[in-house]
Formats: C-alpha cells, structure tokens, sequence
C-alpha cells in the first residue's frame, strides 16, 4: 500500500515499524480505531508488540516515512 494513499477504514491490525525505536519498541500493530457518523477518523490506537504498551496516535503521522514504515521489517 502506498503510504500516500493511506486509507483509514483499512487501518485496523496494521503493522507498523518505527524507524526511531523507543524503549527497543520497534514493532506496533493498530489496534482500535473509532469513526465519528461523517465517517472521520477520530480515535486511533497504536500497540507496542514487545511490551503491550498502547497510547493514542494522529493516524496521519503514520504517513511520515521518517518515523514510521508499513509492516514489519
């Protein structure tokens, strides 16, 4: 999937790598995201697989390629 073209309803169980570890969490699954009735993404959450530790995430910063790449690498 092009990362421009980044859908939000096909967000639910990505992958994600975050190319700047934190805490050696480097890999991450999203694991709620929430619509309000216009169909807008208004939650999204986002799980650390080592240490289960999940926090809210801005869905759109899961298009920077700096910081974030699709699946699992």
């Amino acid at each position: 999937m092009n990362s421009n073209s980044l859908n939000p309803k096909k967000l639910l169980n990505t992958k994600w790598t975050a190319t700047k570890p934190i805490n050696k969490e480097k890999h991450f699954l999203i694991t709620e995201v929430e619509f309000d009735e216009d169909g807008i993404l208004v939650h999204c959450l986002i799980e650390a697989i080592i240490s289960k530790r999940s926090e809210p995430i801005d869905w759109t910063q899961l298009k920077n390629h700096d910081t974030w790449l699709q699946g699992w690498k």
